[in-house]
């Protein structure tokens, strides 16, 4: 089992590729090897290969990295399945996990929502998604800052406030208000939720 993350850009217009690019560029670069692994294409559409245990790490930390850069945001569908074919490149390759990613890609499109999965397991789909779409509700509306201090603690998940204050250069109680506005804890909670869901789903 593999997972195929397919995302594009939102306004990219609104910041120049040089700002962003080199960013998703160097986080993508330790996922994997392009273009194996990750490719962009088309200027802001991405694909990226990865298993189903990191893939809603990697999503939302990505979402927070674009969001870190004024009036930006990204549109992200996982699909998690089988790899029957492997190419030169992650769009060259085929299997249930690219066709999950790519028709779910499309959907959120149409309904004009930017995170949402397919594995073909019903059950854990909709109970997934639908968490998902309650998280988009605050994870939308991150702010720079907000998106900021995310990056920061997903990168660093055992450093303590001290640590996280200093990295920012901001006193230590501005970080305890940045999670809570944020709701860091919430999105710590739904990875842990993602990461038992999926280990049932193998079991």
């Amino acid at each position: 089992m593999i997972a195929i993350i397919t995302g594009d850009i939102i306004n990219s217009g609104a910041s120049e590729g040089s700002e962003w690019m080199p960013l998703l560029k160097n986080y993508l670069s330790k996922i994997g090897k392009a273009p194996q692994d990750w490719e962009i294409y088309r200027g802001d559409e991405f694909q990226i290969r990865t298993t189903p245990e990191k893939a809603l790490h990697a999503v939302i930390y990505i979402k927070a990295l674009l969001k870190s850069m004024k009036g930006m945001d990204v549109r992200l569908a996982i699909g998690i399945g089988k790899e029957t074919f492997k190419g030169n490149s992650v769009s060259e390759s085929n299997g249930t996990a690219y066709q999950y990613s790519g028709r779910m890609f499309e959907t959120l499109k149409e309904h004009k929502i930017n995170l949402a999965l397919a594995s073909g397991n019903n059950e854990y789909d909709q109970t997934l998604n639908l968490m998902l779409k309650l998280g988009l509700d605050f994870m939308d509306g991150w702010t720079k800052v907000s998106a900021e201090i995310i990056t920061l603690a997903l990168e660093n998940p055992e450093a303590s406030q001290q640590k996280l204050a200093l990295k920012l250069r901001i006193r230590q109680s501005a970080i305890s208000q940045r999670k809570k506005r944020a709701r860091l804890d919430l999105v710590l909670e739904l990875l842990e939720y993602y990461a038992q869901t999926i280990k049932k789903s193998k079991a």
